[in-house]
């Protein structure tokens, strides 16, 4: 599936609909598929220390969990992604795994490894979670304007970690891991491992302390009201040192509203499944509702394969324990879900499935290498028009443009459109942290990009043009750029 093909390719069927609403059932895929996974019990699989522990790290357990089922090309290509473009390390929980080609049939194929590795190829979860280089473009892999920090996050920071650039709002990246790394995440600069093609900066001050710094400017600063408490995920923090931030929090009389992000509702349930984390989440959301906050859980799935049982479970359990809800934010991909009918059919599975609100859809952002993912915002627009009226209108999600410097912005609040040059300009209606004695902040434009290769003939000649760096020079800036967040770290 892809935006080029998704829209045109539109057809009725028996409901005269353009797109025909069906309840399905959920269902965990068959893990023991998997030769690596033949041996597997229930029990096992139910088990966040065996699920952690047996995460797909590097090309020598991916072709240990497939046995024959996929072709040494994949692995070529999968390696030479590892070593020229990825900007993220893999880390695959078997959860998340097990939802990629659920439902191969190998009856028929004559060949099971050919059909498999076809299939593998083409499947969405696979395309984001195991890029492979032959993914990437070759024209514009990156785009001109790609950035390590594409959002200036860092720039706003108003403590190590502490995001400020709302009037209301702020971010607060607890910790810089995930239990799963997905190739195209907008906090690639600091989150995970180093790659061979991204050095990671790294938190300067010990994580007592930030979090402490993080607390003291909340208190001081009585105009915030609403923290998303992310990362990383906040699933990788042992929940006591959790908890005790979130009841810090809730003591601040300003604090209206939390949001916990945690892509481990999707990839690893079984964290939130745990016991002693559902009790935890029991007591924060009973503390919650004394003070009159709000707590709410923001997950990320990107694709209907990847709402199983076992995440309407963890979804069940954490809305049981007291949360107000829990909420889906994707991230908009082309060869993943850029297509009318896979975001209908994840957001009813989420919401019939698993009681989980479809909430955002984020275009991807200009981060290095991510121009294969990437839409126009046109392509968005169309997307945004194609969903509306089968959802409840408290169910539709929102397809929102991070512009750098301005923050969200729902697809159609673009001041101007150069669909030439692929060139948006959007205004804003507030200032952020670095912009408070700025007098042209809410009247200037900013600018976002679309992919090059989403452009007119004109547009890309223009493009090829004045656009090009080569290596060297690209390769300057990011040292240049990273060496500026490293000061701005050691900073704090």
């Amino acid at each position: 599936m892809s935006i080029e093909t998704s829209i045109a390719s539109l057809v009725e069927d028996e409901t005269g609909q353009p797109y025909p609403y069906r309840a399905v059932e959920l269902v965990e895929p068959d893990w023991t598929r998997f030769p690596g996974w033949r041996e597997v019990t229930a029990e096992d699989w139910a088990s966040v220390q065996w699920q952690r522990a047996h995460c797909v790290k590097n090309v020598r357990q991916l072709r240990e969990l497939m046995g024959d089922l996929l072709d040494d090309r994949f692995y070529a290509d999968l390696e030479r992604d590892q070593a020229e473009r990825a900007t993220m390390s893999m880390l695959v929980p078997p959860q998340m795994l097990n939802t990629m080609v659920p439902t191969f049939d190998p009856a028929g194929a004559g060949s099971v490894t050919e059909a498999f590795t076809e299939a593998f190829y083409a499947d969405p979860i696979r395309h984001y979670m195991l890029p492979v280089f032959s993914d990437r473009r070759t024209d514009w892999p990156s785009h001109p304007h790609a950035a390590r920090d594409s959002l200036h996050e860092h720039d706003m920071w108003v403590a190590e970690g502490l995001t400020h650039r709302y009037p209301t709002k702020v971010l607060a990246e607890l910790l810089p891991t995930c239990p799963q790394y997905c190739g195209h995440c907008t906090r690639m600069d600091l989150v995970g491992n180093s790659t061979a093609v991204i050095d990671k900066l790294k938190f300067a001050g010990k994580p007592n302390d930030r979090l402490g710094d993080m607390l003291d400017y909340l208190r001081r600063t009585p105009s915030v009201r609403d923290v998303v408490v992310s990362g990383g995920d906040v699933a990788n923090m042992p929940w006591p040192r959790l908890e005790a931030f979130l009841t810090s929090l809730m003591e601040i009389e300003n604090i209206r509203d939390i949001r916990l992000a945690t892509k481990a509702l999707i990839g690893l349930p079984q964290h939130w499944l745990q016991p002693d984390v559902v009790d935890g989440v029991t007591r924060v959301a009973s503390l919650a509702r004394a003070r009159g906050v709000s707590l709410a859980m923001h997950t990320h799935a990107n694709h209907a394969q990847s709402v199983t049982p076992l995440v309407a479970q963890a979804a069940g359990a954490m809305l049981d324990a007291g949360l107000r809800d829990v909420r889906n934010q994707g991230v908009l991909l082309n060869g993943v879900n850029a297509d009318p009918h896979a975001l209908l059919d994840l957001c009813f599975r989420l919401l019939d499935g698993a009681r989980i609100m479809p909430y955002y859809f984020y275009m991807c952002d200009m981060i290095p290498y991510s121009e294969h993912w990437r839409v126009s915002v046109a392509d968005a627009q169309r997307l945004q028009h194609h969903i509306m009226g089968y959802l409840p209108g408290f169910a539709t999600p929102r397809i929102v443009c991070d512009v750098p410097f301005v923050g969200k912005r729902w697809v159609h609040q673009l001041a101007s459109y150069d669909t030439e040059h692929g060139i948006s300009h959007w205004t804003k209606n507030y200032r952020t942290s670095i912009e408070a004695a700025d007098p042209e902040a809410l009247s200037r434009t900013y600018e976002y990009y679309d992919p090059i290769h989403t452009l007119p003939a004109s547009g890309q000649a223009w493009w090829a043009e004045h656009g090009r760096l080569d290596e060297s020079a690209l390769k300057a800036a990011e040292v240049a750029e990273a060496s500026r967040r490293t000061a701005a770290l050691q900073a704090y």
